[in-house]
């Protein structure tokens, strides 16, 4: 019988690619990652790994235990799934979000679980989209809050259910005092933006390609709230969301973009946990809360 805990060592493998990320992500010691997994391969009969440089690679004897093992991990899912029905309440629901859905609509949703469901525990880690859905895949996470951006979708994978929670409007965000008309008139100015590889950057440059030129990004910056204020004190101009606000006055001056633009919200979960008590709890909870800002 094999160890279910070593089986999801051995799936983290094949989605990390290194024992180091492994325990990174598990919380173990690299040492303790590399005795399970021996372990693993002696109950196995079979080499699972081979030498790689300095780290290890799997065999197909490896590959085809780590497919297994990811079924094996979604059948526990759906037992602790079907027990959970018989008593809401009894596991944790882990949540990634991102930063503006973390300031704008985390507290009331979590009011709104906390009146449902009083002995339901949420734990929340303020994660980048891109990171969130991968971690949720690799079961850090039971739920993302996630965006996409008009004229580019993320992926829709198979074993991901996604519910949409609403659309957030976004407006080109310039200082107060300045007299800028539009986004033509911004083609020699400073820009702030995401880092590269975000698909928040990648549509606020195809915004500007749009218009005729190409962005200066002087500031790349993850931290919306940092944004704001590069952009406030006239050191940059911008592409914020509405939620970026969280209900108060903007202190920055908006204009609309050339053709009204927003990104879509969604929550992800696995589909093989989507249905339980608690996450659909959570989702409907998000989504009320969205609305209601």
């Amino acid at each position: 019988m094999y160890d279910l805990r070593r089986l999801r060592m051995l799936h983290e493998l094949s989605l990390r690619g290194t024992l180091a990320a492994v325990a990174e992500a598990l919380a173990y010691s690299p040492s303790t990652i590399s005795q399970q997994l021996a372990l693993l391969e002696r109950e196995a009969g079979v080499t699972l790994f081979e030498p790689d440089g300095r780290g290890v690679r799997m065999t197909a004897h490896g590959r085809l235990l780590a497919a297994h093992a990811g079924r094996a991990l979604e059948l526990d899912e759906q037992a602790r799934g079907e027990l959970e029905r018989l008593q809401p309440g009894a596991a944790p629901v882990r949540v990634a979000v991102m930063q503006t859905a973390a300031q704008a609509i985390l507290a009331p949703a979590l009011s709104i679980v906390a009146a449902a469901e009083p002995t339901l525990r949420v734990e929340v880690a303020e994660v980048p989209p891109e990171e969130g859905l991968f971690e949720l895949s690799a079961r850090r996470f039971d739920l993302v809050i996630a965006e996409q951006y008009p004229g580019s979708s993320r992926e829709h994978r198979a074993d991901l259910d996604r519910v949409v929670v609403g659309r957030d409007p976004i407006r080109l965000a310039v200082a107060p005092t300045d007299a800028a008309g539009g986004l033509t008139d911004l083609a020699g100015r400073a820009w702030v933006m995401e880092p590269r590889g975000t698909a928040a950057r990648r549509w606020a440059v195809d915004q500007c390609r749009a218009a005729g030129f190409e962005p200066d990004v002087r500031f790349e910056v993850a931290d919306l709230t940092a944004q704001v204020r590069l952009i406030t004190t006239g050191h940059a101009v911008g592409l914020l969301p509405d939620l970026v606000w969280s209900g108060a006055a903007p202190t920055a001056r908006l204009l609309d973009l050339p053709e009204a633009s927003h990104r879509e919200l969604f929550t992800a979960a696995r589909r093989t946990t989507a249905d339980r008590t608690g996450i659909r709890t959570v989702r409907a909870a998000l989504k009320q809360a969205f609305a209601g800002r």
